[in-house]
């Protein structure tokens, strides 16, 4: 059973997310300071850092709890699912899980501004890039565990991987230039570049277009 002592622990932990992430998409990530976080909560530079490694640690934090989502819901997939389909249905059926992971820390307003403040600081992007492919990998070896086949001597899990990686990059740069903003938005965005996949690696692009 969880202590008072935790509960409140866990009461300054999401203060210290949410605070961070409001002031990192209204003023901008660069020009936050820690102790501003901390000030804006109401706690010291010391608190935070019993949390907290730096900023970047705090403004990937509902990132990473929607990443561990959804790396176990690529394992829970049925075996029968071919790879890229178990990797598309993941996706796609995950987003009320990640929804409601995400309401947990912070509103989904406020994630969905997070996600573009990433998208356009230099400093965040680089790092999104670094946690993505390390993601990428985690995700890899998974397959090769369902698939029964050794992920250093056989390329499938890893070239399945960067395709369905490369989808996603794609759908988040169109998303975070569009007009919608909604959970719902890019959910459908990832389905129908998903869908695109087969055409653009295999079919011929000037034949469609003559059409």
């Amino acid at each position: 059973m969880e202590t008072l002592r935790e509960r409140k622990k866990q009461r300054t932990r999401e203060a210290l997310v949410r605070a961070a992430l409001e002031l990192f998409t209204t003023q901008g990530y660069e020009h936050t300071t820690v102790d501003e976080i901390a000030e804006t909560v109401g706690v010291s530079q010391r608190t935070f850092f019993r949390y907290f490694a730096g900023k970047e640690d705090v403004a990937f934090t509902v990132q990473a709890m929607t990443e561990e989502r959804f790396v176990a819901a690529v394992r829970a997939r049925p075996a029968h699912e071919a790879p890229m389909e178990a990797l598309r249905q993941a996706v796609l059926e995950g987003w009320d899980a990640i929804r409601e992971t995400v309401e947990t820390a912070v509103p989904v307003e406020l994630y969905v501004r997070m996600y573009r403040t990433i998208e356009s600081t230099p400093a965040l992007l680089a790092a999104h890039l670094l946690r993505s492919a390390a993601t990428e990998e985690t995700i890899a070896r998974v397959l090769a565990e369902r698939e029964g086949v050794d992920v250093d001597a056989d390329p499938r899990p890893r070239l399945a991987v960067a395709v369905f990686g490369g989808v996603i990059r794609v759908t988040e740069r169109q998303w975070c230039t569009g007009d919608d903003f909604s959970l719902d938005a890019i959910r459908q965005l990832t389905a129908s570049c998903l869908d695109q996949v087969g055409s653009a690696l295999t079919g011929n692009w000037r034949a469609d277009r003559d059409r």
